[in-house]
């Protein structure tokens, strides 16, 4: 008999958001886990904890993986294992902390903290976090809301905030379910944020490490299962967006995408509307020509400045516009063009036009510009991580490679800061991160591996987004893109927190392909 907000998922096999794959699983080892109706809401949570425990302890009793499965937007198999999948989107609780149980030592307020159960979906945090008196926001977002906190944290999901981070950057603390009888919180040491009082709360051990917290927020589900993830916010703020179109690809723009120096750019609304928060440069790569406007980039970019209750809530139209992820637009795209694999320049400059026609400047706040997307055929996406001064070279030879090799979909480039994440893919300082979105197909795929090989061979440093396609991920280039020190330190924090069994439990085919499974007698 199951425990009481434990139920069987009777699948075999499952596919992810953007239909990029379809997994096979084991019979009879996949589950749903809700959190109890009865009793109070430490007791449900409890209850919760204590069912994941029971989990690893069937899956190790049994001899079958498993994995937490969250929203299943990632493009490829990180996320999955070659067992069984455990859905979480009924643990959604979600709540303020209050003095308390926040450590004497924290560098903030209470206000500043809100506590997450894994399932909860970044568009409904938004959602929350806007009803609370005075509001509050958390500090960035990726392009699109629709995944879990815990998903999203794992593969280090980002926007374009190049002075915040990806959202593991404002995650302080996690509760890790790390084996059949072992649970624990874990925080930096140099940065404490939990009191004796939450971890009684919690009944778990305490953990205060930078090294294991490090590696722990990059993980890819592969260090048990995340129950609950503290996050940092911040007051309700309002986000002015400008669009530009025809943007000529001289020195002016290479300045601002090496540099994040716009001075040269003559933007509209500097030192009107605020400090930029968001930087974005766009290419129709099929429409491109360096110097001439007319084949040009487009620029998106967003002032911050304080909320005002005098806000009216922005409201979005059922058309795709110049503000959304291209991913969504390429989606609409393949709606109103059949055979686009065919025609792939047709496609784009389609989309180009329908997506980045001029519209005047909008203001609203990250839940209100950042949407959750609905996606409709099948779509791809690679993202490339570089060191920002790099970011012109990259940009011609993707180019280059487009005249061998045509994309089905955009270029677009991203700033944002460096993460402290062991394995974090925004790990340059100031890191830009090359999106390439289209229609998924062998085209799209060709043109992926293409990058990738001219990268290298230009030797120009680079890493990949742990939730987009990445199929030339190995131990080598894992080594060569973090370093092996830092791959073994996250291999470490992993043996040292994880029971024996739960390293089995808890593995899959993509951890071996990158080396990262090794379970090790001892950590020293």
């Amino acid at each position: 008999m199951l425990p009481n907000g434990i139920s069987r998922l009777p699948i075999q096999e499952w596919s992810n958001k953007h239909e990029n794959f379809t997994h096979q699983l084991v019979p009879h080892t996949s589950f749903k886990i809700r959190n109890p109706k009865e009793g109070t809401r430490r007791e449900r949570y409890l209850a919760t904890t204590k069912n994941f425990q029971w989990l690893i302890k069937e899956a190790a009793t049994k001899n079958f993986k498993l994995r937490a499965m969250g929203s299943g937007w990632s493009f490829t198999k990180v996320g999955v294992t070659e067992g069984g999948l455990v859905d979480t989107a009924s643990l959604n609780f979600s709540f303020p902390i209050i003095q308390k149980y926040v450590s004497p030592d924290y560098a903030k307020k209470p206000e500043d903290l809100y506590f997450l159960q894994c399932g909860t979906i970044i568009h409904e945090v938004n959602t929350r976090l806007a009803a609370k008196i005075p509001q509050r926001s958390i500090k960035a977002s990726g392009a699109s809301n629709g995944q879990t906190i815990a998903g999203a944290l794992s593969t280090g999901t980002h926007g374009a905030a190049f002075k915040v981070g990806a959202i593991p950057d404002f995650v302080v603390g996690l509760h890790l379910i790390t084996g059949s009888d072992k649970h624990v919180w874990l925080e930096r040491a140099s940065y404490p944020v939990a009191s004796p009082e939450l971890i009684d709360w919690l009944d778990a051990d305490f953990i205060q490490d930078d090294a294991l917290f490090n590696a722990a927020l990059v993980s890819f589900g592969s260090f048990g299962f995340i129950h609950g993830v503290m996050i940092e916010t911040e007051p309700q703020f309002l986000l002015t967006e400008h669009r530009l179109g025809n943007v000529p690809y001289a020195a002016p723009l290479k300045k601002a995408m090496q540099t994040l120096d716009f001075s040269d750019l003559n933007l509209d609304g500097v030192g009107v509307n605020g400090e930029i928060y968001h930087f974005e440069v766009l290419f129709n790569m099929h429409k491109f020509e360096p110097n001439n406007p007319d084949k040009g980039a487009f620029i998106k970019y967003m002032f911050k400045k304080p909320f005002e209750s005098s806000h009216i809530p922005l409201q979005r139209s059922n058309e795709f516009t110049y503000g959304d992820d291209l991913l969504g637009i390429i989606s609409t795209v393949l709606d109103k063009l059949p055979g686009s694999g065919k025609v792939i320049p047709t496609m784009v400059n389609l989309m180009f036009g329908m997506a980045f026609k001029p519209e005047p400047p909008r203001t609203g706040t990250i839940r209100e510009l950042f949407h959750y997307t609905k996606f409709r055929g099948k779509v791809a996406s690679a993202a490339i991580a570089i060191d920002s001064k790099n970011s012109p070279k990259a940009v011609a030879l993707a180019m280059e490679v487009n005249k061998q090799k045509p994309f089905p979909g955009g270029l677009s480039l991203r700033y944002v800061k460096g993460t402290e994440a062991t394995l974090g893919f925004t790990k340059f300082p100031n890191t830009c991160v090359l999106e390439m979105d289209g229609a998924d197909g062998q085209a799209a795929r060709a043109y992926f591996e293409a990058v990738w090989n001219k990268l290298e061979q230009a030797q120009i440093p680079y890493t990949l987004h742990w939730g987009k396609i990445n199929f030339n991920l190995n131990k080598t280039r894992l080594k060569q893109m973090y370093g092996a020190a830092a791959v073994q330190s996250w291999i470490d924090a992993r043996n040292q927190l994880l029971s024996k069994p739960a390293l089995t439990i808890f593995n899959s085919a993509f951890l071996e392909k990158c080396g990262l499974d090794q379970v090790q007698e001892a950590v020293v």
